[in-house]
């Protein structure tokens, strides 16, 4: 960490703006360069001087102020940004961003700004599960925002639930990781291919066959693989997740789909992560017509559908394979089995029944085991960090 980098903090109104206090000081012991923008709210909480004692940088709250050097200040901050942290995040400071709105300091260097930015949210249970906030966060991530999602405990307010600030020792290694990586591409002139999602297998007009998979974990990798420099084609299932960008996108619903649009692109692939969960049977015939309730039992008969990633791992050459391992039980053992089975060079594996590893959640708890049975386990961690921490493995077969 020697070359010198710069951060950008905002710091709004809430409580929790203390603890950004500590933050700065970390930071800057770091040889971390630290510029704070702190919300009028915010000074409520925490004094300006405070800040400016610990970063020996000028604070900025009033976007009118004079400014200590003959410049734009909100664009020259931005520009000098090599990252931009919002500690803490409010529910106001998040909806402002979500929606365009530039109407103060913070706001508006946020909108000028091409750096990545960190959002910490901290609030009240209820405002942080309210389906207005929720929704203006996903759409932040959906731009390539990125998120510490807060802790569950007790709250300022006196009751307990999510909406915690996180651990600052996990703020200060998610902008550590960020700062230090921003320039990295690692991936770059790699062609790579992700699957995601789910499929659906019919069972007649109205009715299929499919699973709880979400694609988070698809979609956050594609994500960073552009990010660190990728060419990306990613073939999804049917999801509720926004289309990444900067890549080649191909929709599909079943097994047979899927696979197909797959070994249409693989020899020219140089990896190929396989995140989705394919279903194994298919019925084996769609009925033509809605199945009417006539009697109190139906029989289907299934039949298995082909798998992706034996075929992949069969025309595999020089290419990098990596699966994934979505178990309930005996994770290792049945792991290591698809790794050898379907010549594959790394599988990431996860326990569904843990809490907070399923495939509804925005977070995920993984285990990376490779050929030589080299076992690194994870712990519970968002799935956007999930992603660069599976990537930073891959990188090493290169």
């Amino acid at each position: 960490m020697n070359e010198k980098k710069n951060l950008l903090l905002g710091v709004t109104g809430g409580i929790a703006a203390y603890k950004a206090c500590d933050l700065v000081s970390r930071l800057v012991k770091k040889n971390i360069n630290v510029d704070v923008i702190m919300t009028k709210e915010a000074v409520n909480f925490v004094s300006p001087l405070t800040f400016q004692a610990l970063s020996h940088n000028k604070v900025i709250v009033d976007m009118f102020d004079n400014p200590k050097y003959w410049e734009i200040e909100h664009i020259s901050l931005a520009e000098k940004a090599d990252t931009f942290a919002i500690v803490p995040a409010t529910a106001n400071i998040i909806a402002k961003i979500a929606n365009g709105i530039a109407d103060d300091m913070l706001t508006t260097t946020v909108i000028a700004t091409k750096s990545p930015i960190l959002i910490a949210p901290a609030m009240n249970t209820n405002m942080y599960l309210n389906k207005i906030v929720q929704q203006n966060i996903e759409k932040l991530k959906s731009f390539g925002y990125l998120f510490i999602e807060p802790d569950e405990g007790r709250l300022a307010c006196g009751t307990y639930g999510s909406g915690k600030l996180a651990d600052i020792d996990i703020i200060e290694k998610s902008i550590i990781d960020i700062l230090y990586k921003k320039n990295k591409k690692d991936f770059k002139g790699k062609k790579v291919l992700v699957t995601a999602g789910p499929t659906i297998e019919p069972i007649d007009p109205v009715r299929y066959i499919t699973n709880h998979s979400s694609g988070k974990m698809g979609y956050e990798i594609s994500k960073a693989l552009v990010e660190r420099g990728a060419e990306v084609v990613l073939i999804s299932g049917k999801t509720n997740l926004p289309v990444p960008e900067n890549l080649k996108f191909i929709s599909v619903e079943t097994a047979v789909q899927m696979y197909n649009e797959v070994l249409n692109f693989e020899d020219k692939m140089d990896v190929i992560i396989g995140t989705a969960a394919v279903a194994d049977y298919r019925p084996e015939e769609a009925k033509k017509e809605k199945i009417k309730k006539e009697s109190d039992y139906i029989s289907i008969n299934l039949i298995k559908n082909p798998d992706i990633m034996l075929e992949l791992g069969k025309r595999k050459r020089s290419k990098i394979l990596v699966g994934f391992a979505a178990e309930t039980t005996n994770l290792i053992e049945y792991a290591f089995k698809k790794l050898n089975e379907k010549n594959m060079d790394l599988i990431v594996a996860n326990n569904v029944v843990l809490e907070g590893a399923g495939f509804n959640t925005d977070t995920n708890i993984i285990t990376i085991i490779d050929k030589n049975k080299n076992i690194t386990e994870y712990p519970l961690m968002s799935k956007a960090d999930a992603a660069n921490i599976i990537l930073d493995e891959i990188a090493k077969l290169f």
